[in-house]
């Protein structure tokens, strides 16, 4: 296929007029491109989005559903412009995180939508002290077998796990080089942090939640992700979780190369307001919040396109934003050989998008899903 009259962003993030080639799935040269054109007159294309973390949306949960339901949540992403995912779980009992796994082993290769990267592992092996809305009755210490249990079943991209646990760094020295290990749910000091870092730990999940802040006498995690670039962190865009200027301040402070949006949408993402499950607890969603019961905070309703115009909205560049939903996930989880830019070889994943940065259409590997 042959895309011409069409706009898009290059990996440089210049915008880019000419026509582009896909075959197979991937974007390709164009005198490998095959008849077939598409005329995308007044539209401009960027790189599919990449949601590194999220528990679901459309009623559906990627930790408790069948392979049907997690088949039709691919297109509720691709929908909102992902177009490649990580299913993340919530802290659960190991036979739960091991039926999650086949579900999502089951459905690859087979998503009509977005495609299933692999699964992040939220927990269990998170801070009782800072476990937000993770259920604190499956709560465990860092286990190394149990991780390979769950990888043996459907590979593990990313894990989120509090440092200062017990046996938490040598299970980064153990699991790094299999998978991505992230700060998460913590009550880690700045020099646990730092230590965590040297150890194998090279991302944060969602920054500023769920962590030590920033303090002029302890600086905290918060502190000791700013202090090394080598660290990437996710955001929660959503306005709810962030505010606006803190947000604007943490794309200032990382760069352009370290923030990766993210959503942490839980099931009820794109629903009415009403009460939903998460992980065994009851969860309410009320004017677009999702809460528990005692009002702690659950996780978002939003999507990452919503999260996209928030970030432009907020004062964000382009550029900066555009990479923090496309290539820094991508690069934070190791696939950037494979997607999070337009460019020959990789996944044909695209946004059409008007003059008024309105999404319009969605193509996943290929194929024009919305």
């Amino acid at each position: 296929m042959l895309l011409k009259n069409l706009k898009y962003v290059a990996p440089d993030f210049h915008i880019a007029e000419a026509p582009l080639g896909v075959a197979n799935g991937r974007f390709v040269p164009l005198d490998a491109a095959g008849e077939d054109t598409l005329d995308c007159e007044g539209l401009s294309a960027l790189p599919g989005f990449i949601d590194i973390h999220t528990h679901g949306g459309d009623d559906i949960d990627p930790a408790d559903c069948d392979v049907a339901d997690l088949l039709t949540l691919t297109l509720y992403y691709a929908h909102h412009g992902v177009t490649a995912f990580c299913p993340t779980s919530m802290t659960l009992p190991q036979d739960a995180l091991l039926k999650m796994a086949e579900t999502a082993e089951a459905a690859k290769g087979k998503e009509p939508g977005a495609a299933i990267l692999g699964i992040h592992l939220e927990g269990p092996f998170v801070s009782p002290e800072k476990c937000g809305a993770q259920n604190p009755a499956y709560l465990r210490l860092p286990d190394v077998e149990e991780f390979r249990r769950v990888n043996a079943v459907s590979p593990v991209r990313l894990v989120s796990l509090a440092p200062e646990l017990p046996g938490a760094l040598a299970f980064a020295r153990a699991v790094k080089e299999t998978a991505v290990c992230s700060v998460a749910h913590t009550g880690a000091t700045f020099e646990e942090a730092q230590a965590a870092f040297r150890s194998g730990f090279s991302h944060v999940t969602h920054f500023f939640n769920a962590m030590t802040p920033l303090h002029h006498r302890a600086p905290g995690v918060v502190g000791a992700v700013l202090a090394d670039d080598a660290v990437t962190a996710e955001l929660i865009c959503d306005g709810f979780h962030l505010a606006p200027e803190t947000v604007r301040l943490a794309f200032k402070l990382l760069g352009r190369d370290r923030p990766v949006v993210v959503s942490d949408s839980l099931r009820c993402a794109g629903c009415p307001d009403g009460d939903f499950q998460l992980g065994g607890q009851r969860v309410l969603l009320r004017g677009g919040e999702a809460r528990l019961a005692d009002g702690t905070i659950a996780g978002s309703t939003t999507n990452l396109f919503d999260e996209f115009k928030n970030l432009l909205s907020f004062g964000v560049p382009l550029a900066s934003a555009l990479a923090a939903c496309s290539r820094n996930p991508a690069r934070a989880i190791g696939v950037f050989d494979q997607r999070g830019s337009i460019e020959p070889g990789k996944a044909a994943d695209l946004l059409f998008v008007d003059h008024e940065m309105n999404l319009r259409h969605v193509m996943a590997g290929g194929r024009m899903v919305f």
